[in-house]
């Protein structure tokens, strides 16, 4: 049992339902996290070059999107190009100046003038010139329907003159070709929908129609797809890659951290842990590990790749259209400026709420724990007063923190669909003035996307680095205690076999504070063998003096001799081999009796184990265990307070040391189980020079010395005889025990 004068610092709760902590110290927790780190360093470097390129890859892909999308839009409209060429080629025969040029040689100017005319290798006979003598007599060169009349009623010899054969990409085109074309497409007017365009298209000849017909260009097309498709899976491949490398440094890293603080705790003195709580110690171990753990290999890839793709995108985006990246970044930051202004709400109830999580916990913790005490006083109604009030106040706060973080999902589509607006009207009108293509716009709504997704991730990654600092704050905090004195220097050593079992206080002041000394002057001679019994009121000291003669804590002043040898000449495992304690606290861990029986001893038979438990008294029950000493001890009520008492009892038979400390051993247990433990302990002390603290003085009336202390001194000592004889302190603390 603690000693009242042991002062703790109030516990700092943590875990589930522990208020959100920010580091004291953020900037310095990073130094010191990036320190630690460095071992890593080529891990770190590789995994956030990875993340980097696989960003750099991802802003690529867009622009490439953009050739793909273009070139298929090319492959599903007509094609514009080369319906031009056909109609240039028409056009360059069909022009007032070229018609004029041929007349002049095909109109019969003069009646005795009845020749044939052979003009481009085609032959217009005397017949067809005097016909077309008399067409050219009403043509109207400015008006297009009449002149493709007119040329509808030509001799054919006369259109074969106008509208020679020609070749265009390979192909040709005969008079006949070009004759089809003039009369389907000549009519076409400008606001004609595409559905009759690729009507009229059908009518037209082979030859034409596969001039003009949508056409992919399916080489280029499979180029851009295949190059695309290497793109994206060479970025998930650096994803997936630094996304493991970050998983080992993680796991490594945390791994390094709970073998440094395990190797830390063997190196702290008793003083760290009489101030502060083991959940508070474990929480360092577990969940700030775990914390830094999980956060760290998320964060770190993350933020490197969430800054790349932000910055790169917007690099990309002015590359591309600069009035596009203003459209697409102005109705992004208008989104998010909004989303602040709510987020800055929200963050307060956040914080509230896991303040009044704690509070909630906390009381639950405390009723449940102590629910006996709560029916006994009838605490009920109040305890669930208390609660509901809680209960409300949690209420209140996921309430309104829930609605508000419920907001950023709709918030962030809103984002991105106001920018996808956005970019899709400012594009149409460039696409209009012919100042982009359509291509560019599909780019741009990827880019947009691209530009949010990272503030939303920097943003998270911020918190995660912060809950990484409170952690890792924490942590450092532990590793970085004062530990024990190094004691690789001392020579002085006992063999545990050899010892006579003498130990002398010389003069002993100790206080666990510098400003209060507890133990002012404590002298002690104790003879190899004698049974010594500590008595004395709570905060007397008693427990104080067992942990200065383990060396739990170094002394002030003074000295402690074992067989004239002081204890600062000897290390901690050779004083702590020269002892066995029993204390009032059983600790079995789980595994088997004959495990828990022979801890840390090795070579150790059954037969010993078995020697020592019926010793103790304990043999039939462990025998009526299924398994026997094989029987696995569990956080169970398989095995009574008492029955684990005589088990550590039997642990220190086999420990086999010449010192024993019993630090009240007995005062958990019932009466009748008292009387077997007593007599237990009264074989584990044969043969030893034992220390006994006890409250219960009944237990301890056969000690061969009774020091009674009070206020850190010994006031008197004796056996029981002589002390009731003195009828002082003693005799009042032991007559105390009789009184109504």
């Amino acid at each position: 049992m603690k000693e009242e004068e042991r002062k703790s610092t109030p516990p700092r709760r943590h875990g589930p339902g522990a208020p959100g902590e920010k580091p004291k110290d953020l900037s310095g927790t990073l130094k010191k996290l990036a320190v630690s780190l460095k071992g890593y360093l080529p891990i770190i470097i590789i995994a956030l070059v990875l993340a980097a390129a696989g960003s750099v890859l991802a802003i690529i892909g867009p622009n490439k999107l953009s050739d793909l999308t273009d070139e298929i839009t090319k492959g599903l409209v007509v094609n514009q190009k080369n319906i031009k060429l056909i109609t240039s080629d028409i056009a360059t025969n069909l022009n007032e100046e070229k018609l004029k040029e041929i007349s002049m040689k095909i109109v019969v100017m003069n009646p005795l003038d009845t020749n044939d005319v052979v003009i481009n290798n085609s032959t217009v006979s005397y017949n067809d010139r005097v016909e077309y003598t008399k067409l050219m007599q009403s043509i109207n060169y400015k008006d297009q329907k009449s002149m493709i009349t007119l040329f509808n009623k030509m001799p054919l010899s006369v259109k074969k003159v106008l509208l020679p054969d020609s070749m265009i990409e390979k192909i040709k085109l005969t008079t006949n070709d070009k004759i089809k074309f003039l009369n389907v497409m000549g009519n076409v007017d400008k606001n004609v929908n595409a559905s009759t365009i690729y009507k009229k298209i059908d009518k037209l000849p082979n030859g034409i129609k596969t001039l003009v017909k949508p056409k992919m260009n399916m080489d280029k097309i499979k180029q851009i797809v295949i190059f695309m498709i290497s793109l994206y899976l060479l970025s998930a491949l650096f994803n997936i890659v630094q996304g493991v490398l970050l998983a080992i440094l993680s796991n490594r890293y945390a791994k390094k951290l709970r073998s440094k603080i395990s190797i830390k705790i063997n190196k702290l003195s008793l003083k760290y842990f009489d101030t502060h709580t083991t959940g508070d110690i474990l929480s360092r171990v577990t969940n700030d590990v775990d914390m830094i753990g999980m956060n760290l290999s998320q964060s770190m890839g993350t933020l490197v790749g969430a800054t790349t793709l932000f910055i790169g995108s917007i690099i990309m985006m002015f590359v591309t259209n600069w009035i596009m990246a203003l459209t697409a970044i102005a109705s992004s930051l208008f989104g998010f400026a909004f989303m602040s202004v709510v987020l800055k709400r929200s963050q307060k109830y956040f914080l509230q709420r896991q303040v009044e999580l704690g509070k909630l916990n906390g009381h639950i913790e405390e009723i449940y724990s102590n629910h006996n005490v709560v029916k006994a006083y009838n605490g009920t109604y109040d305890a669930s007063k208390k609660f509901d009030v809680l209960n409300q106040n949690v209420y209140e706060c996921n309430r309104k923190s829930q609605f508000l973080s419920g907001l950023m999902p709709s918030m962030m589509n809103f984002i991105g669909n106001f920018g996808y607006v956005s970019v899709c009207v400012v594009g149409a009108m460039l696409v209009i003035d012919n100042k982009i293509s359509f291509g560019v716009i599909v780019a741009f709504m990827v880019y947009v996307r691209l530009f949010t997704s990272p503030l939303s991730q920097l943003g998270q990654t911020m918190t995660a680095v912060q809950s990484i600092a409170a952690a890792a704050e924490r942590v450092f905090e532990f590793t970085e205690e004062v530990e024990m004195e190094d004691e690789s220097k001392l020579t002085g050593k006992l063999n545990p076999k050899k010892v006579k079992g003498n130990i002398e206080f010389r003069h002993v002041k100790f206080g666990y504070n510098d400003d209060k000394v507890i133990i002012k002057d404590f002298n002690c001679l104790i003879k190899p063998g004698q049974k010594v019994a500590i008595v004395g009121p709570t905060g007397a000291g008693k427990t104080t003096m067992v942990n200065l003669l383990m060396k739990f804590y170094n002394i002030k002043d003074g000295d402690i001799l074992i067989d004239r040898v002081s204890t600062k000449n000897l290390k901690r495992e050779n004083i702590h081999d020269l002892f066995i304690m029993v204390l009032q606290d059983t600790w079995l861990f789980d595994g088997t009796i004959k495990e828990n029986v022979k801890y840390n001893k090795a070579k150790v038979s059954d037969k010993e184990i078995e020697k020592a438990l019926q010793t103790v008294g304990i043999d039939h029950f462990v025998k009526s265990l299924p398994g026997n000493i094989n029987y696995n001890v569990k956080n169970d009520d398989s095995i009574s307070q008492g029955q684990k008492q005589l088990l550590t009892i039997a642990r220190g038979m086999i420990k086999d040391a010449p010192f024993l400390i019993l630090d009240e051993a007995t005062s958990s247990v019932d009466t009748r189980t008292e009387e077997l433990v007593q007599k237990a302990m009264d074989k584990l002390t044969k043969g030893r020079t034992s220390f006994i603290i006890a409250h219960r003085l009944s237990t301890i009336k056969n000690a061969d010395l009774i020091l009674v202390m009070n206020e850190g001194n010994i006031i008197e000592q004796g056996n029981h005889k002589e002390l009731m004889k003195q009828n002082g302190f003693y005799a009042d603390l032991y007559n105390s025990q009789f009184k109504n």
